[in-house]
């Protein structure tokens, strides 16, 4: 029986962008291959995802069009990146408590300063220890290494001033 953050994943819109951060992530991974020392962002939605960085629209189309076609050959781990925000945001959460925890009880401003040692000790052990949970929330919640249905339906080069970015519109 699924749970309720499997069915939470489950509805249309979710299931979509989770497609489309895997898809993003797997299209990064084949990029930092082909062109080593590149830099790349990215960013999904339900509509697909924005590729941002110095990147050739041909060289973007193929590793598109490889990325999904290897997931759907079973390559599914494409779809966790160890650069993605998910990792950030939960490293982050867990690192501020601990810190936040080790300032408790501390009333005076003096008190606090003289506990900031050890607030930055526990924010490093938790960033240590929370390390692999940041890749296990994104592979169980915000990517999806399994593309099903979804299909490439354009790539849109586009430019902001020095900006290049490219939008990668999806369907399914």
């Amino acid at each position: 029986m699924p749970n309720t953050l499997d069915t939470l994943l489950a509805t249309p819109v979710l299931s979509r962008i989770r497609r489309n951060h895997g898809l993003e992530h797997a299209t990064i991974h084949i990029l930092s291959k082909k062109v080593p020392g590149i830099s790349t962002a990215g960013h999904s939605d339900a509509g697909g995802f924005w590729l941002l960085g110095d990147l050739d629209t041909e060289q973007v189309r193929a590793a598109v069009h490889e990325a999904l076609a290897r997931m759907r050959a079973g390559e599914h781990h494409l779809a966790v990146h160890p650069n993605c925000g998910t990792n950030f945001v939960v490293s982050g959460a867990f690192a501020g408590l601990a810190g936040a925890a080790a300032l408790m009880g501390a009333r005076r401003p003096s008190d606090k300063l003289s506990r900031l040692p050890l607030a930055m000790t526990f924010a490093t052990i938790a960033l240590i220890l929370v390390h692999p949970l940041g890749f296990r929330v994104q592979q169980r919640v915000t990517t999806s290494g399994h593309p099903g249905t979804l299909e490439i339906v354009g790539i849109n080069p586009t430019r902001r001033g020095r900006w290049q970015a490219h939008r990668i519109l999806t369907r399914g």
